[in-house]
């Protein structure tokens, strides 16, 4: 303020500037509520605009959804068709195929085992992969101490040699010195398998595996350091340790023999990993549409299915997931070290060597179709056969409840048969997604919820026919009779009068497939076994490949069979929520693609799965043993 203003002016300026800040201040701590009052303003806007946005699109119906099965189906047979088309047409070529496989000479005798096989009209000439896995640890051993090893195995219980001598072949208990009367089955079996070639093969033995589960389960360190017991001369006593037993008596089980056999970082080598009893990833049904390209919009865990069975799945990476199968919690004890076993199945990790199993081989009428216990011969077409349009539009299953051990016990509620029957036994009112055709005939499918009993009334006749250890589930053989189905026993022939019927494992693999897959019936197969044909086999062209946990089961049914009454009931909740159908939807004949697949398995089983072609594998099995334990391997090898 300049020096001569009077006291009145400074008077009148301080009044002025404060004025001025009050109102500033005024304006400063008024103006939040002014602008929160705004934004709450355009908050509500914005939240009622989202709403009604969100409301429009929820009104909005949503295309039918895309189902995977057709492609499934597709893809099976272009993939099996073209493994048919390029199998060798000559020796030369099978030869050649031979070499750029498995980078080696075929076997000495290959020449004449083509001229076999050519001679039966052998359609698999090829497809060798997996009995070349299943020798492929044996090359680290000398012919000497191979041809020892079966020798020391043979001693072991429930094991039974097979013995070619000066072109005979016969069967020994080696551990009581005696002949066939003393031997089991599957050895007898093999040693028919044999007879027609037999002249042909130099000495050698086969130690035969006399129990349905694999037998050998060889420790990641011993596969990593082989070197540390490949020498067996000291006797089996000192490779494994100790004296055998058969089976575990508490000192260990299984699952414990079977962890060792992974890798020391995966989840089973994880000692709470092992053991954690949460099944939540088991449980989810094993998918590989990922990796077969296939995508969906799949509304739930019950619309996932599976590319092919589980016979390859991770258990070392799932180890939780083990709780669901009953070979894991078998009373017999396995062998730790890398012996020679020929076994019909074997599970992932196993290192047993795979041959054909004896009910397939042998006609018996628990296991064959066809078979005619009168005449002694084997029909085309079983006597208690139904055309097609007679069947029942079911899913059938019927056996006893066996299924796995009980080291340790306590599990036996979870084992694959026991799971398969509880759900299919299940009358209550939990939902489950069911996807089908809307209209019927089509392909414009639609979701609805519909409750679990009523599928079951409505698609499954599963039940149990036998009870067996059931004084080892909750609850005793009471606990086990209330929370599964039970029926009388059938022949086998009752089978047949049903479209689908359903394949799953037992103590070991189920010796039911080949009397399954021959009938005109639809096999759905759910597995954790390979067996000597698994790689000829192609899933969703032969069979219905099912995963571990059979959630998916009600909507294959759904797919080929149309929906059912409850259906129609539950899509009355849903069908808006989809297009309807328009001139883009085409007609889909489901039972016709259904029953495509039964006969697909028939006509395999006539020409890939005849016993003829059960002998081809083990002529070729034997010369490739022959030259396993050759003393000159060089000598045991085809020079073209």
């Amino acid at each position: 303020m300049p020096k001569g203003a009077s006291t009145q002016a400074r008077i009148i300026a301080v009044a002025g500037m404060s004025l001025a800040a009050l109102f500033l201040l005024h304006f400063l701590f008024s103006a939040p509520d002014r602008l929160l009052a705004t934004h709450r303003w355009k908050a509500a806007s914005s939240s009622v605009i989202r709403s009604n946005f969100l409301r429009e699109k929820a009104q909005v119906p949503k295309p039918p959804l895309n189902h995977p099965i057709p492609k499934l189906m597709a893809d099976a047979r272009a993939t099996f068709d073209h493994k048919i088309k390029r199998q060798s047409k000559s020796l030369q070529e099978a030869v050649t195929e031979y070499k750029k496989r498995y980078g080696k000479n075929p076997p000495k005798g290959f020449d004449e085992w083509y001229a076999f096989a050519k001679e039966h009209n052998a359609v698999i000439i090829d497809e060798y992969d997996q009995l070349d896995r299943d020798l492929k640890p044996f090359w680290m051993f000398s012919g000497e101490e191979l041809k020892r090893r079966c020798i020391q195995v043979g001693f072991l219980p429930s094991v039974d040699l097979v013995r070619i001598e000066d072109g005979r072949t016969r069967t020994i208990d080696v551990s009581k010195g005696s002949g066939d009367s003393e031997v089991g089955a599957r050895a007898k079996g093999f040693r028919v398998m044999l007879e027609k070639f037999q002249a042909k093969l130099p000495n050698m033995d086969f130690p035969i595996n006399e129990k349905a589960e694999g037998r050998i389960l060889v420790t990641w360190e011993e596969n990593l350091y082989s070197n540390l017991t490949a020498d067996s001369s000291l006797g089996i006593k000192h490779v494994l340790g100790g004296e055998f037993t058969p089976d575990w008596r508490g000192d260990g089980n299984v699952w414990e023999a079977y962890r060792r056999t992974c890798n020391p970082s995966s989840q089973a080598r994880r000692l709470f990993g092992s053991l954690r009893p949460n099944l939540k990833e088991g449980q989810a049904p094993i998918s590989r549409l990922a990796d077969a390209g296939v995508t969906t919009d799949a509304p739930s865990e019950d619309f996932r299915f599976t590319e092919s069975v589980d016979d390859k799945y991770d258990f070392c990476a799932h180890p939780w997931a083990h709780y669901n199968q009953g070979h894991f919690f078998s009373d017999w004890r396995t062998i730790h070290a890398l012996y020679p076993m020929f076994s019909p199945a074997k599970g992932m990790g196993y290192s047993d060597i795979l041959i054909p199993s004896h009910y397939y081989f042998s006609s018996t009428k628990r296991y064959t179709y066809g078979w005619d216990p009168v005449k002694m011969i084997i029909r085309d077409v079983d006597v208690m056969e139904t055309k097609w349009e007679d069947k029942s539009d079911d899913i059938f299953w019927r056996g006893a409840t066996t299924g796995g051990g009980s080291n340790p016990p306590g599990f036996l509620a979870q084992y694959q048969r026991h799971r398969l029957i509880k759900m299919t036994s299940d009358t209550s009112n939990v939902n489950k997604t069911v996807v089908f055709a809307d209209p019927p005939g089509t392909d414009h499918y639609i979701s609805a919820q519909v409750p679990i009993g009523q599928l079951n009334k409505d698609m499954m006749n599963a039940a149990f026919t036998k009870t067996v250890g059931c004084a080892k589930y909750p609850g005793g053989c009471d606990g086990m009779r209330k929370d599964h189905r039970f029926a009388d026993a059938v022949p086998l022939g009752e089978n047949w009068r049903h479209k689908y019927l359903i394949d799953i494992d037992g103590m070991g693999y189920s010796a039911r497939l080949f009397a399954l897959l021959k009938s005109g019936s639809a096999v759905l197969k759910s597995t954790v076994y390979t067996e000597f044909m698994t790689e000829w086999l192609q899933p969703w062209l032969h069979y219905i490949p099912i995963s571990q946990m059979y959630q998916e089961i009600y909507n294959v049914h759904a797919f080929f069979s149309g929906p059912s009454r409850a259906m129609f009931d539950a899509a009355n909740n849903t069908r808006s929520l989809y297009q309807p159908a328009n001139s883009h939807t085409k007609k889909y004949d489901g039972d016709a693609e259904l029953r495509k697949i039964a006969k697909a398995g028939r006509d395999w089983m006539f020409s890939v799965g005849r016993k003829i072609d059960m002998e081809i594998y083990v002529y070729r099995l034997c010369l490739e043993w022959a030259r396993l334990t050759a003393d000159d391997r060089e000598a045991m090898t085809y020079k073209d």
